[in-house]
C-alpha cells in the first residue's frame, strides 16, 4: 500500500546505529525528502533488540504507517514513492533510473563493506575512539555498559567482517578503484553522477564513501584526522584529493550550507 506523502501523520522511526554509514545513507534521503523523523541510535548489540521487533536484523531501520523497511535501499525506494515531485530519489526516466539503480549496487555491496573494513582494521583497538561512535546519542544505559560489552563485541564483528591486515588491504585497493570510477564519470564536468539531478546514486556513493574523506559536516564522523592513526590519516588525505573525494566534500557542504 503506497501512502501519500502528506498521509504521515506522525514522524517516522529510523532506528540506526551512529557509526553506520548506511544508516547515513537513509538519515540523508529523509532529509532530502523533507519528511519528520524521530532516530533511535542503539549500539551494538543492543540494535538487534529494537530492530528484531519489527522483523529487522541490522540497522538501518525505517518504521513507517506502510510498514517497516529493514534494507537501507528498499527504505530510499519507499520515500521515493512517497516523495513529491520535486524531492524524488530515483529518475522517472527509465533508463536513467536503472543507471542510478546498477551505480546504487556497485556503492552497496562493494564500496560500504571494503570502507567497513579498512576502517575497522585502523580503529577497531582504539577504545576511546571506539567508544565515542558505538556510544553517541544511545540510551544510557547502553553506553553505561560499553566496557563490558565492547571486547565480546569487537571479536564478533572483527570474524563476522573478516577483519584482518590482508582484507584491509584488499578493501583499500577496492576502495580506490570505486574512486577511479567516479572519478572517471565525474571527467566530464557533470554535477551529478546520473542525469541533470542529485539522485540515490549521490546519496549513496557520498554517505558510505564518507568514513573515507571524514567531511567536516559528517554528523557521525566530523573530520578530524589527528585522531586516527597516521597511515589512515594519509590515505584519507589522498581520497581527498580525487575528484570523487572531492565530490563527497562539496556534496556534504551544500546539503548542510
Amino acid at each position: 500500500m503506497t501512502h501519500s506523502f502528506n498521509s504521515q501523520e506522525k514522524p517516522l522511526r529510523l532506528i540506526t546505529l551512529p557509526i553506520s554509514h548506511y544508516c547515513e545513507k537513509a538519515r540523508w534521503a529523509l532529509t532530502k525528502v523533507k519528511l519528520p523523523y524521530v532516530e533511535e541510535p542503539h549500539m551494538p548489540p543492543f540494535h538487534r533488540f529494537a530492530t528484531g521487533q519489527v522483523g529487522g536484523k541490522s540497522a538501518p531501520v525505517l518504521i513507517t504507517e506502510a510498514g517497516a523497511f529493514t534494507d537501507s535501499t528498499d527504505i530510499l525506494r519507499y520515500l521515493d514513492e512517497i516523495a513529491p515531485d520535486n524531492a524524488k530519489l530515483y529518475p522517472t526516466n527509465p533508463e536513467l533510473r536503472q543507471q542510478v539503480e546498477k551505480l546504487e549496487d556497485l556503492f552497496d555491496e562493494q564500496l560500504g563493506s571494503a570502507i567497513r573494513r579498512w576502517a575497522y582494521f585502523y580503529v577497531m583497538d582504539d577504545y576511546k575512539f571506539m567508544q565515542r561512535r558505538w556510544c553517541q546519542g544511545v540510551p544510557f544505559i547502553e553506553g553505561a555498559l560499553f566496557p563490558v560489552v565492547f571486547p565480546p563485541m569487537r571479536s564478533v564483528i572483527r570474524r563476522g567482517f573478516n577483519i584482518t591486515a590482508e582484507s584491509a588491504a584488499q578493501a583499500y585497493e577496492q576502495i580506490k578503484s570505486i574512486f577511479e570510477q567516479v572519478s572517471e564519470l565525474l571527467s566530464d564536468g557533470r554535477t551529478h553522477l546520473i542525469g541533470d539531478s542529485f539522485s540515490a546514486a549521490d546519496i549513496t556513493f557520498a554517505a558510505l564513501a564518507a568514513p573515507a574523506v571524514l567531511p567536516p559536516e559528517q554528523p557521525m564522523s566530523g573530520g578530524n584526522l589527528q585522531e586516527l592513526p597516521s597511515k589512515m590519516a594519509s590515505e584519507i588525505s589522498a581520497f581527498r584529493e580525487t575528484p570523487a573525494g572531492a565530490y563527497v566534500l562539496r556534496l556534504y557542504h551544500d546539503r548542510n550550507n
